[in-house]
C-alpha cells in the first residue's frame, strides 16, 4: 500500500467541457506545495481551514528562471485543514475554469512542485485509514458517484451516512459480549459453576442470527437497485417482442414488420422501474433458423439469457399455444421467468392457465425430464411466475408487467433500502457470519463446551469486520479502491 507521508493531487472533476474543474491536493505538506503554484492577497499556509481564496494558479516558483511565473489560470482555492478534511490531512482543492486544458495545466504544476499522481480512490482510501469514514461508507462514495437512479443514490447515502454500519456495530457489541461472557466461563470455571452457555447468550445469539437474516432478506433487490439488471425479451418470431420493447422504452427503438426474423441483432435501451435501471434487449425470434445472420441472431438471442437477472418471455395470445422448443425450453431452467401474453387488444387464444405454474422457477432435473417425455409446456408453465396480458398497441397491462418486473426482482421484500445489504461482498460477510452463529446456537444447544462457542462467535465477529474494514486486508483494500475513479 502507498504510503501516507507524501502528498497527491489529482483532477476530482469530470473532464470535458464545463463550468468549472476542480484539482485537489491532499497531505501532510499541501499547504506549502499549494503556496508554491499559488498567488493571491495571503499565503494558504497562514490561512484558518474551510476558507477561500481567490487568486491565480501560476508555474511554480523557482521553475521560471528569474522571469515573473507564467500564469496557468484564475482559480479559488478552498483550504481545508487536518483533520477536518475529506481525506483527514491537510488539503487544498483549486477550482479553475471548466475544460480539459485549465485542470491539466493546474495539475501539472503541482506535479512539479512535488505532489504524486493520485491512485484511483486513493483520496478515499486516506479518509478511510485516517479513521473519517469505515469501509462500508467509503465503498458508498463510489456507489454514489456511479448511481444511475434516484433510488440508487438515496441507497448509497444512507450507507454514506452509516445505517449499515450502526446496524453492524451494534451487532458486533451485542456479539462481543456474549464471547466475552462464553470465554471467561471457560477461563474461569470453577469460580462460575462450570463451562455452560447460559440461557441468555444463546438467546442473544438466537436474536443476532435473526436480525442478520432480516438484513439479508432484502439483498437481491437492493442490489438490483444498485447495479441495475439486465432483461432480455425472448420469444418466437412475431411473437411481439420488439413491439412490447418499443412500448416500454417510450420510442421506436426496434423495427416492427409482419416479416418472421425481421430482428437480427440485439437492441438495447435502459428504462427505469421501481428505482431498478433495466437494461432491455430485445433478441432475434428463437426458432431454426433459414439463414446464416438469423442463426447469429439466434445464437445473441440465447446468449443474451446468460447472466440474466428476470426474462422476459413473450407469448403471441392471439394465436393457439404451441410449447416451446427443447433447447428454448432448456435456457429458461432455473431462470426467474415472466411470461408476457402478446396482443391482448386481439381475440384471446391462449389462458394464462396454460402459462402459470405453481412453483416460481424450474429446476434443471425438471427440465431434462420435461424434455424426455411430453411435458415441454408444463416446463413452461414452471419456469413462468406469472403470465400477463399486455397490448403494446393500446398500453393495456404494461403498468402491471412493470409492477411485475419489480416484484421478481424482490421490492416486495421486507424492509426498506435504507440499511439493506446492496454490495455482494458485505451480503458474503454477513451470510457467513450468519452461518457462524447458527453453528454457535446449535453447539449452545446441544450443551457443547464452551470454547466451541466462543470459537464461532468470533468467526461470527471477523465475518462482520470485513463489512466495515475492521478486519480488512491489504489486498482487499486494494481490490476495493482500485474500482474507484482517479480524483475520487
Amino acid at each position: 500500500m502507498k504510503p501516507l507521508d507524501d502528498d497527491i493531487a489529482a483532477i476530482a472533476t469530470a473532464t470535458g467541457a464545463a463550468g468549472l474543474a476542480v484539482v485537489r491536493v491532499s497531505g501532510p505538506g499541501a499547504l506549502a506545495l499549494a503556496d508554491r503554484v499559488f498567488r493571491g492577497a495571503t499565503r494558504l499556509a497562514s490561512v484558518p481551514g474551510h476558507t477561500l481564496h481567490h487568486g491565480w494558479a501560476v508555474e511554480p516558483d523557482g521553475t521560471s528562471a528569474g522571469r515573473e511565473p507564467a500564469r496557468l489560470d484564475e482559480v479559488v482555492a478552498a483550504v481545508f485543514r487536518a483533520p477536518r478534511s475529506y481525506t483527514g490531512e491537510d488539503t487544498v482543492e483549486l477550482s479553475c475554469h471548466g475544460g480539459s486544458v485549465p485542470a491539466r495545466r493546474v495539475l501539472a504544476a503541482l506535479q512539479a512542485a512535488g505532489a504524486r499522481l493520485a491512485g484511483p480512490g486513493e483520496f478515499t482510501l486516506r479518509a478511510y485509514l485516517h479513521g473519517r469514514m469505515d469501509l462500508a461508507q467509503a465503498e458508498a462514495v463510489a456507489d454514489l458517484v456511479h448511481a444511475e437512479t434516484e433510488s440508487a443514490g438515496d441507497l448509497a447515502l444512507a450507507q454514506l451516512a452509516g445505517a449499515l454500519s450502526r446496524r453492524i456495530a451494534a451487532l458486533e457489541e451485542r456479539l462481543a459480549d456474549a464471547a466475552a461472557e462464553v470465554e471467561a466461563r471457560v477461563d474461569f470455571a470453577e469460580d462460575v459453576g462450570g463451562v455452560e452457555v447460559p440461557a441468555h447468550v444463546t438467546a442473544a445469539i438466537e436474536g443476532a442470527c435473526g436480525e442478520l437474516t432480516g438484513l439479508l432478506a432484502g439483498a437481491a433487490w437492493a442490489r438490483a437497485v444498485r447495479e441495475g439488471v439486465h432483461v432480455p425479451i425472448v420469444g418466437r418470431p412475431n411473437a411481439g417482442k420488439s413491439s412490447l420493447f418499443n412500448a416500454l422504452v417510450g420510442e421506436d427503438r426496434a423495427i416492427v414488420t409482419p416479416e418472421p426474423g425481421t430482428t437480427r441483432d440485439r437492441v438495447s435501451e435502459r428504462i427505469e422501474v421501481a428505482g431498478v435501471a433495466v437494461t432491455l434487449s430485445d433478441t432475434a425470434g428463437l426458432r431454426a433458423a433459414t439463414s446464416a445472420v438469423e442463426a447469429a441472431g439466434v445464437a445473441r438471442a440465447h446468449a443474451a439469457l446468460e447472466g440474466a437477472a428476470l426474462v422476459l418471455w413473450v407469448v403471441d395470445g392471439s394465436v393457439r399455444f404451441a410449447p416451446p422448443e427443447p433447447a428454448f425450453a432448456a435456457a429458461l431452467a432455473g431462470r426467474r421467468v415472466i411470461a408476457v401474453l402478446s396482443k391482448s387488444d386481439l381475440p384471446s387464444a391462449v389462458a394464462r392457465s396454460e402459462l402459470e405454474g405453481d412453483e416460481p422457477e424450474a429446476t434443471e432435473a425438471r427440465v431434462r425430464a420435461d424434455i424426455a417425455g411430453a411435458g415441454v409446456a408444463t416446463l413452461a408453465r414452471g419456469a413462468a411466475r406469472r403470465a400477463v396480458a399486455v397490448s403494446a398497441a393500446t398500453g393495456e397491462g404494461l403498468d402491471l408487467l412493470r409492477a411485475e418486473i419489480a416484484r421478481a426482482l424482490g421490492a416486495d421484500s421486507p424492509g426498506g433500502l435504507a440499511g439493506s445489504v446492496a454490495n455482494p461482498r458485505h451480503a458474503d460477510a454477513l451470510g457467513r457470519s450468519r452461518a457462524a452463529l447458527e453453528r454457535a446456537g446449535a453447539a449452545a444447544a446441544r450443551g457443547e463446551p464452551g470454547e466451541l462457542v466462543a470459537l464461532e462467535l468470533r468467526e461470527a465477529l471477523g465475518a462482520l469486520g470485513e463489512v466495515t474494514g475492521r478486519n480488512a486486508s491489504e489486498e482487499l483494500l486494494e481490490r476495493i479502491f482500485s474500482r474507484f475513479c482517479i480524483g475520487k
